[in-house]
C-alpha cells in the first residue's frame, strides 16, 4: 500500500519550484565575472567557503559518527575519569585549523593587493596586454539620486550610463556632492564607498563586451531604489564613435549647471543625459564645495518624513509642496 505525501508536504515543494522557476544562471552576477577584478572576488568567495567547508565538514561528520557509534544501546565506550590528554586529537584539532587559518591569511593578504581600489595588482602594466594597454580616466559623481560619469581626456560626461572599451584598464576617481554612497559593477569591479568631500578611486577591465548593472549599493534616501546605471562594454572602435558624438552634444557642464543637474531628482524612467564643454576642474569643485559646505536640499515632498511649519506646527498643503517640486524629477 502507498502512502501519499501529506498535502503540506506537497504544497512547499511546488512554492519551492515556483519560486526557483524565475532564477536563472544570468541573475547570479557574482558567479558570472566579465573581468580580472570580479573574477578575483569570485576566486576568494570560492576559496573562503572551500576553507570552511574543510573545518565544518569533517567535524560535523565526525559527531554525527561518534553519536551513532557511541550511542548507549550498544554499550560501547568506556568512561575513564583519569583521561586528560591525547597528541592524535590535539594534532588533528588544533593543527588542522591553524593551518586553514594560515592559508587563509596569506591568500587574503595576496588577493586584497590584487584589488587594491588605489593601485590594482592585476591592472599594472606587465601582466598581459591588455594591462599594457592605455588606461582611461573617468570621474564619478554621485547626486541625490543619479550618477554622473565624466570623461576629462575627452571633456564630455553622461549620467546614468557608463560606456568604456573593452580590454581597456578603466581608472575611476569618485566622490560624491551629497551623501555617502556605494560604486557596485557586481561583474566587473568590486564595492567601493563614495564619500561626500572626499577622493577615491577604483579600477576594472572588462574581457567581453556586454551590458552590465551597476548600482548604488548604500541606502541613500527615497531615491535609492532608482539609482543605478547601465555599463555598456562596447569594441574601442564603438568607444571613439560614442565619445566623438557626445562632444557634439549641445549641452554643456559648467558649475552652473551641475547645480541644475544635482538638484534631489528621482529618475524613475532612467533618463540619460550627454554633455560636452564639461569644465576641466569640475570634479575638484565638487569636492570644494562639499567641503565648504555646499548643499542640495531634498524637498519635503520627496520624503515619506512629514514636515511642519514652524508657525503653529501647521503641515504644508499639497499645492506648497508641488511648488517646491524640482523641474529635473520625473514621475
Amino acid at each position: 500500500m502507498k502512502h501519499k505525501p501529506p498535502a503540506l508536504l506537497k504544497a512547499v515543494v511546488l512554492l519551492s519550484l515556483l519560486l526557483l522557476n524565475g532564477c536563472g544562471f544570468n541573475q547570479f552576477w557574482l558567479l558570472r565575472p566579465a573581468g580580472p577584478i570580479a573574477g578575483e572576488g569570485l576566486r576568494s568567495i570560492i576559496v573562503d567557503v572551500s576553507a570552511m567547508m574543510l573545518i565544518i565538514g569533517p567535524t560535523t561528520l565526525l559527531l554525527l559518527w561518534c553519536i551513532w557509534r557511541y550511542r548507549r544501546s550498544t554499550g560501547r565506550g568506556n568512561y575513564v575519569p583519569g583521561w586528560s590528554h591525547s597528541l592524535p586529537i590535539e594534532i588533528v584539532s588544533w593543527g588542522f585549523p591553524l593551518a586553514i587559518v594560515a592559508f587563509l591569511s596569506y591568500y587574503s593578504y595576496r588577493s586584497t593587493f590584487r584589488v587594491d581600489p588605489f593601485d590594482p595588482g592585476l591592472m599594472k602594466p606587465g601582466q598581459d596586454a591588455e594591462t599594457d594597454r592605455p588606461p582611461i580616466d573617468i570621474d564619478v559623481v554621485t547626486t541625490d539620486w543619479q550618477w554622473l560619469f565624466i570623461y576629462p581626456d575627452r571633456h564630455i560626461a553622461v549620467s546614468n550610463q557608463l560606456v568604456v572599451p573593452v580590454h581597456t584598464p578603466i581608472r575611476f576617481r569618485l566622490t560624491s556632492a551629497t551623501v555617502p554612497n556605494d560604486f557596485y559593477i557586481p561583474q566587473l569591479s568590486g564595492e567601493i564607498d563614495i564619500m561626500p568631500g572626499m577622493l577615491t578611486k577604483q579600477g576594472l577591465i572588462a574581457n567581453r563586451a556586454g551590458s552590465y548593472q551597476g548600482i548604488a549599493a548604500d541606502f541613500s534616501g527615497p531615491g535609492f531604489s532608482w539609482m543605478q546605471f547601465e555599463t555598456r562594454v562596447v569594441s574601442r572602435a564603438a568607444y571613439e564613435q560614442w565619445a566623438n558624438d557626445t562632444a557634439k552634444a549641445p549641452a554643456h557642464l559648467d558649475q552652473a549647471a551641475f547645480d541644475r543637474f544635482a538638484i534631489p531628482t528621482i529618475n524613475k524612467t532612467g533618463n540619460v543625459l550627454t554633455f560636452s564643454q564639461v569644465d576641466d576642474r569640475l570634479f575638484e569643485r565638487v569636492i570644494q564645495n562639499v567641503m565648504m559646505g555646499r548643499i542640495y536640499p531634498t524637498p519635503p515632498n520627496m520624503t515619506e518624513k512629514k514636515s511642519s511649519y514652524q508657525n503653529g506646527r501647521r503641515q504644508p498643503d499639497k499645492a506648497s509642496t508641488e511648488s517646491q517640486t524640482p523641474t529635473g524629477m520625473s514621475d
